[in-house]
């Protein structure tokens, strides 16, 4: 565009043209350079006053923004600020078991393998009075399974011990203990649950319902399961039960190289469980609960001419507990009674408890309580029922985290229903399990164990120490 001629009104109305042919040098076709900006120096603000207040004035706090520190590891404290700017230590919250197996996970599923190696000294393997004592050695490997999924869970138990008697070997003695549990989330308040077990073992030495000439304590098998549904209705919860379980015993061998035929033993359980719960507090939720079962053996009388089908009918009420992760588990009281199809069996009746309580006292002591009831069989004559009632209490104390006491004290009541006898069992324990590694354990163990009866040459005593080795992953 050609400049304006002179005297053109736009060039008074908007001033000298601008310059053409600008290029990158700074400069325009008038040949006069760009003014530059004038470059203000930058000075340091001048320091806060220094005010010193009178020693009737009111200092009022200064809140300053705190620095967070950078993350430490392998620490058992940290540093940190309150508002007036002073540091001051916080505990770190300590592992839960910082030498606890990690288990193995695969896709969903935690595998935690185990096996345990002990050897030690039993002075009575029979549980009899004036019984000889023996050297044994017991391996029991072990797996726990356990889900991780979102919904839904599956969980198992799979244990197996095996003990040898040196110089006992009829008391040699196997379990094979396995259970597995899942629950299916049909909906957010509703779930069906589902439960398999199975236990291989022998009856306890020195058990009355044995004959007295058995070469070895008889071998018997127990299994079975159980299905339910749950239902929650906000803060109220039924759960349904059915139970079905099968005890069946091998055939004993004599003293004198017989074999005694223990078919007569052999029943059928079948029961069913209702439970109602209401959650009264967060953490606490009292229960009232209802079952019923029936038991019916192979042969409908033993070999001594005696009915022992039955029928059992049990309530009890108690509460599970949640509370700050300090108390879990569950406790209840209740009765419960079974009636024989043999009018010459009386009922067996009485009151009843169970418990599986952890209470964390200290993040380094934790005391736990079990109860459990239980109607058992028998095969004396005239006895229609065992009742069994035991509780036990344990002490865990950790006098460093690689370094673990136990103690333990039970009791135990068996009530022979028909025949007067009562027997009452004790056990005390004390252990010290030494954690080398996650992986690795060193166990110690003395264990007490004796009997008082009514019945006289029943009373026994058993000492027991053991030491071992616990291999884990």
């Amino acid at each position: 565009m050609a400049p304006a001629p002179t005297g053109d009104p736009r060039s008074a109305r908007f001033g000298p043209p601008p310059g053409s042919g600008a290029g990158t040098t700074g400069f325009v076709s008038t040949n006069k350079q760009r003014p530059q900006k004038k470059k203000i120096p930058l000075t340091p603000a001048p320091p806060a006053p220094i005010v010193i207040p009178s020693p009737d004035a009111t200092l009022q706090p200064i809140y300053r923004p705190v620095p967070v520190p950078p993350r430490v590891q392998n620490l058992q404290t940290l540093r940190s600020a309150d508002e007036t700017g002073t540091v001051r230590p916080i505990k770190r919250l300590p592992e839960e078991d910082a030498f606890g197996p990690v288990g193995i996970r695969n896709g969903p599923i935690t595998y935690k393998p185990a096996i345990e190696v002990m050897g030690g000294y039993d002075g009575n393997p029979g549980r009899v009075q004036g019984g000889s004592g023996s050297w044994f050695t017991t391996v029991a490997p072990e797996l726990l399974i356990a889900s991780n999924w979102s919904r839904h869970e599956f969980n198992a138990d799979l244990r197996g011990n095996y003990a040898w008697y040196y110089d006992l070997p009829m008391f040699n003695r196997p379990i094979v203990d396995l259970k597995a549990k899942g629950r299916l989330d049909i909906t957010s308040d509703t779930a069906a649950n589902f439960e398999a077990r199975y236990l291989h073992s022998t009856d306890t030495p020195g058990n009355p319902n044995n004959p007295t000439d058995l070469a070895a304590p008889p071998v018997f098998d127990k299994y079975g399961g159980s299905a339910g549904i749950t239902q929650k209705f906000n803060r109220l919860e039924f759960k349904l039960k059915g139970d079905i379980d099968r005890l069946t015993y091998d055939d004993a061998e004599l003293n004198n190289g017989t074999t005694l035929k223990l078919d007569d033993r052999n029943y059928n359980q079948y029961g069913a469980t209702l439970r109602g719960s209401y959650e009264w507090l967060p953490g606490v939720k009292p229960f009232v609960e209802a079952g019923i079962d029936k038991r019916v053996h192979d042969l409908e009388t033993d070999y001594s001419g005696v009915q022992r089908d039955s029928d059992g009918r049990t309530i009890k009420a108690g509460s599970t507990f949640e509370i700050t992760r300090k108390l879990t588990g569950e406790a209840s009281i209740g009765y419960t009674t079974r009636s024989y199809k043999d009018p010459t069996l009386s009922n067996v009746s009485g009151i009843i408890g169970d418990a599986s309580l952890v209470y964390a006292m200290t993040p380094l002591t934790t005391a736990k309580l079990t109860a459990a009831s239980t109607v058992d069989e028998s095969t004396i004559a005239g006895v229609s029922g065992i009742l069994r009632r035991d509780v036990g209490m344990q002490f865990d104390h950790s006098f460093r985290r690689w370094l673990v006491g136990t103690a333990k004290f039970g009791y135990g009541q068996d009530d022979y229903q028909g025949l007067g006898r009562e027997d009452q069992r004790y056990i005390a324990l004390a252990g010290v399990t030494y954690k080398l590694t996650r992986e690795v354990w060193l166990k110690g163990e003395f264990r007490r164990e004796w009997l008082k009866s009514n019945v006289p040459g029943q009373d026994y005593t058993a000492n027991i120490v053991m030491f071992g080795l616990r291999l884990q992953r």
